[in-house]
This record gives C-alpha cells, sequence and structure tokens, in this order.
C-alpha cells in the first residue's frame, strides 16, 4: 500500500460505507463460524484496529492482529490491541495457535498467494476456519488497485482454486458487493477512457474518499440490506469482491 494512500485509508476506514459494510459482513461471518468467546482469532492486515475492537466489543478475548504496516500496527496499540508487525507469508506463530483467521483484501497484496495460504493453514488448529475476501474481476482494475500495490484480483473459482490446491475445504463462497457492482464497473470502464492506465505509478489516493453523509449512508444501507439477504444464505453470481469460508481438515 502507498504511503499517500495508506494515510487515507486510516483517515476513512472508520466511517466510509465500503469499510463500515464490509466489516459487518465479516463480523457475521466470524462469529458463526465460532461463537466461542474463548476462541483464538487471528486477523491478517488487520489495519488500525476497527474489526479488532468491533470482536473486543462483542466479548471475544483472544484476537491478535498482524499488519506489515508499522504506523497501522502502531494505531492498534494506542486503542490497547494486541497486534504485530509481521509478514502474511511467512507468519511468526506456532502450528496449530488460531481457531480461526480472517483475511479481508489481504491475499491479492502478496506476492506469493500459495506461500500465505499454506502459512495461514499451517497456525489453524484442524477444524478451525479461514475467511477470505478478495477483490474481484480484473477488469475492474484501476489506479486503487495500483496505490493499493495489488498484484491481482480474482474470479470467485480462482479463490477457490487456490484455497483447494492449499489444503483447505469450502464451505461457502459467492461473489460480494452484487448491488453496487454495476455502477462500479460502469464508473471504471468510462475513466478508462479517459485515463491513461497508471500501472507501475503513483497511485496516489485512488478511488479513496468519503462521499457526502447523505451519499455515504444511503450506500452503507445498500450493503447491509445485502448483507441480511447474504446471512440468510443467498449467494450472488457477481460483485466487486470475492469470498470464501474454508475449513482445514487436518
Amino acid at each position: 500500500m502507498q504511503k499517500q494512500y495508506e494515510i487515507q485509508y486510516h483517515k476513512t476506514e472508520s466511517r466510509h460505507w465500503w469499510f463500515v459494510g464490509r466489516r459487518r459482513i465479516v463480523y457475521e461471518l466470524t462469529t458463526r463460524a465460532n461463537a466461542n468467546l474463548d476462541c483464538r482469532i487471528l486477523e491478517i492486515g488487520c489495519s488500525s484496529g476497527q474489526f479488532m475492537l468491533q470482536l473486543s466489543q462483542k466479548g471475544y478475548q483472544n484476537v491478535v492482529g498482524i499488519d506489515i504496516s508499522g504506523e497501522a500496527v502502531r494505531l492498534c496499540q494506542e486503542s490497547g490491541l494486541a497486534a504485530t508487525v509481521m509478514d502474511a507469508q511467512r507468519l511468526d506463530f506456532q502450528d496449530k495457535s488460531f481457531d480461526l483467521v480472517t483475511a479481508s483484501d489481504v491475499l491479492e497484496h502478496l506476492r506469493d498467494e500459495n506461500q500465505a495460504l499454506l502459512e495461514w493453514r499451517r497456525v489453524l488448529k484442524p477444524g478451525g476456519r479461514l475467511v477470505v475476501f478478495v477483490p474481484a474481476f480484473m477488469f475492474l482494475w484501476s489506479k486503487h488497485d495500483v496505490a493499493n500495490n495489488h498484484y491481482r484480483r480474482y474470479r470467485l473459482h480462482e479463490l477457490k482454486e487456490a484455497l483447494l490446491k492449499n489444503g483447505f475445504v469450502i464451505e461457502r463462497s459467492s461473489y460480494w458487493n452484487f448491488s453496487l457492482f454495476l455502477p462500479i464497473a460502469v464508473v471504471r470502464s468510462f475513466k478508462r477512457l479517459f485515463e491513461r492506465r497508471q500501472s507501475g505509478e503513483d497511485g496516489g489516493t485512488g478511488d479513496l474518499f468519503v462521499p457526502p453523509s447523505p451519499l455515504n449512508a444511503a450506500l452503507l444501507t445498500m450493503l447491509h440490506l445485502e448483507n441480511g439477504l447474504f446471512i440468510k444464505g443467498v449467494n450472488w453470481p457477481f460483485g466487486v469482491s470475492a469470498m470464501a469460508v474454508a475449513r482445514k481438515l487436518a
């Protein structure tokens, strides 16, 4: 993640409709995957700790976060959260340390996805679960991906194949942010007609800004409605993100 983008990220992640909506669905999936408040949870890519705070408020007391950014970890520690600077491809944890691992928009940042997934599987206990979200569809690539230092975006079958290849059993998979897929696809396609693709250049802050409060609230309401249907079992045929809940057998 480029520095300018990271600064903006930390300024907006507590209230931006995208981050709030995604944290909500990851929270719902996490608490359903393991409702034991004593379970050990690892958040990979914890940023400033907003999701860890949600889990702590729910009563989960054994939540650990890692991030490659020293600034992100500093913000977590200022909030009293257990966070450490660490490479998600080389975890400094013992085998079978965690009941659940979450990774929201992390895998696409990592050069070696297989090494990362093997590490995430290694630190899970047998029967432990991974909740993972990634950005979907390479045709949605934009300066937002450049600013984030992404290596790739995923089709759902690509995410599933990577998980299966590295020893996971998939319990659920779907696209997410279905309701806003078409507007986002149109806007990004339109921009590509008029902007030179910034591959390898400074992407600035990408598309990251908090819209005016009424619009931010309206977009968040749409995501909350979609999340409600998703939790009831509705899977989406396409979306801005791809996700999976996967289990380690042994």
